[in-house]
């Protein structure tokens, strides 16, 4: 079956859930008119119609990934954006399917599946498809700025960069995707690059104290994040070191975390916690900041170091539009195939396409 009988479709996956739902909106607002696919067939064309009151959205139902999976080997879309979550899980089936030819895009933002995806990159290749992981806040936030700042430069010896989202908080269950994402940080336990290696560290014990470009004082902890991978693929620094406002930054929960780590890599215990983390019902609130920030430092070997941010608005309007942007790229025949991060894939001022803006001259005034 050759490559010319897909359609032009770009079908979003999970798309009545809060992260489908955006890429979908801004995908329309683009002009686009994505596929909706997920679960509920009826919650999927009420979404359509009000996405799209003239004659909504065309749905496809999948109860299961590898069902949705199925769907995509057989009506073979263009492009696959992929919001399920508990990626490391669930990408494998509906990447493959979209080999060969057809393109996938996740938000994946943790190490576990940005792994398996770059691992498809020469299949990928060789397939004429293209993958992209890391689409939205949770990796092009802070890998934008690194790319920037190495721009016409050597490989750097060290980077750090800080994750630093304002994100408002939808009334309703936590949900089984970002439950997911939560336990695994803390089952996964504190990494680095070190030595050009990825390393084991104590999860909790690199806390950073910054001062925002508009003043604001925030805290960040060291976390196993796609940060850190995005941010070694994209300096080529030997030393990585990544930060997010995610975990929690007390004392007493830093001491907790090895031993909370420790139970949750007992498959029984971690789909038991993730299982009711998915079912806490979180209240509305607004987002904690006005703005969004990726932060990153980078030094050379000759003792240059440069820093700079990216400054973006409320986190998932911000991941909407990298998620949608991208899928709108790969649909246009624009990428290489292969498996790539986002900025690997479409070079940093892909985070202005989507919302963001450089300040590449802030300072961090540091509070260790």
């Amino acid at each position: 079956m050759g490559h010319s009988d897909r359609s032009d479709e770009v079908w979003v996956l999970g798309a009545t859930g809060r992260t489908g739902r955006a890429v979908a909106a801004r995908l329309v607002a683009d002009g686009v008119a994505p596929v909706l696919v997920g679960r509920d067939g009826e919650r999927l064309r009420r979404l359509g119609e009000n996405l799209a009151p003239d004659g909504g959205l065309r749905v496809v139902v999948g109860a299961t990934p590898a069902e949705t999976a199925a769907e995509i080997a057989r009506q073979r879309p263009a492009v696959v954006v992929n919001t399920i979550g508990d990626y490391a899980r669930t990408a494998l089936p509906v990447m493959r399917a979209c080999l060969p030819g057809g393109h996938y895009v996740d938000l994946a933002a943790d190490l576990g599946a940005m792994h398996q995806l770059a691992a498809l990159g020469q299949e990928a290749a060789d397939a004429g498809s293209t993958l992209v992981t890391g689409a939205g806040f949770g990796a092009l936030g802070t890998e934008a700025v690194v790319a920037k700042l190495c721009e016409g430069r050597p490989a750097p010896s060290e980077v750090r960069v800080d994750a630093l989202a304002s994100v408002a908080i939808e009334a309703g269950r936590l949900g089984e995707a970002l439950a997911a994402s939560i336990v695994d940080v803390v089952a996964t336990g504190g990494r680095r690059y070190s030595g050009g290696r990825l390393v084991r560290t104590r999860l909790g014990a690199d806390v950073h104290h910054l001062t925002l470009p508009d003043g604001e004082a925030v805290t960040s902890v060291g976390a196993p994040s796609g940060e850190l991978y995005a941010a070694h693929v994209a300096s080529g620094a030997p030393s990585v070191t990544a930060t997010s406002m995610l975990v929690p930054s007390s004392g007493a929960a830093r001491a907790a975390l090895p031993v909370l780590g420790a139970l949750l890599r007992v498959p029984p215990l971690r789909r038991l916690a993730v299982s009711r983390l998915a079912r806490v019902e979180v209240p509305a609130a607004p987002r904690p900041r006005e703005h969004t920030w990726g932060h990153a430092v980078v030094t050379w070997p000759d003792g240059t170091r440069r820093e700079g941010w990216l400054r973006a608005g409320e986190a998932m309007d911000f991941t909407a539009g990298v998620a949608a942007v991208v899928a709108e790229r790969l649909a246009r025949g624009e990428g290489k195939p292969g498996a790539y991060t986002p900025s690997a894939a479409f070079g940093p001022d892909l985070a202005i396409e989507a919302g963001g803006e450089f300040l590449l001259h802030g300072t961090a005034r540091s509070a260790e």
